[in-house]
């Protein structure tokens, strides 16, 4: 198994750092980051027209003291903190839940998740997640959380050591990936580059 962290390289988060200069230099963790952003009360993130701002600007305008800009900073670090394993894909038991509960309203017990990429948006590729009755014979399959999670054997370089979450917040709900392999994400959200 092979884990890593990216701030062992010496990178860290600080407050003085704008919402664009994180997500730009930590792309691989930028969905998780951007929705602690957006929890600590910086609900504009998605929308692009304050990425410019410090993380401290940014808290204090929206009446947040040192006490909360500290929590924030240091949830963001603990989150580069996390050990990525990249021998394997996972789903979180939120994002399982999510998932199980979806295959019952739909009358699919059983069936596995599908996760894809394909070239599109402005970057590259995204991310396709679907329902899948039964495993290819050109796919790997992955167990996690109760979850059979298929992939096709083409993908799996780019797509190992991805963690697929389910968040439910101010910009909307729906499944999120962190992907330790992205090395750039476009100003949409919608794309990323390897």
């Amino acid at each position: 198994m092979s884990t890593k962290t990216h701030t062992e390289a010496g990178k860290k988060i600080h407050r003085q750092m704008t919402i664009e200069e994180i997500l730009s230099m930590f792309p691989f963790k930028a969905q998780r980051l951007s929705q602690e952003i957006t929890n600590a009360g910086l609900h504009c993130v998605g929308c692009h027209a304050a990425t410019w701002e410090t993380l401290e600007a940014g808290m204090l305008g929206h009446g947040m003291d040192d006490a909360a800009i500290n929590r924030l900073v240091d949830r963001l670090n603990a989150l580069l903190e996390e050990k990525v394993d990249n021998s394997t894909i996972s789903i979180t038991p939120r994002g399982a839940k999510k998932f199980l509960e979806i295959l019952a309203e739909e009358g699919k017990h059983g069936w596995g998740l599908r996760f894809a990429d394909r070239m599109a948006g402005c970057n590259g590729f995204e991310y396709v997640l679907d329902y899948s009755e039964k495993a290819q014979a050109d796919d790997k399959i992955f167990e996690s959380n109760g979850v059979q999670i298929h992939v096709n054997n083409g993908s799996v370089g780019r797509l190992l050591g991805s963690e697929i979450d389910y968040v439910d917040g101010l910009q909307g709900a729906g499944f999120k990936v962190s992907n330790p392999n992205v090395r750039s994400s476009c100003g949409c959200g919608t794309s990323h580059g390897y």
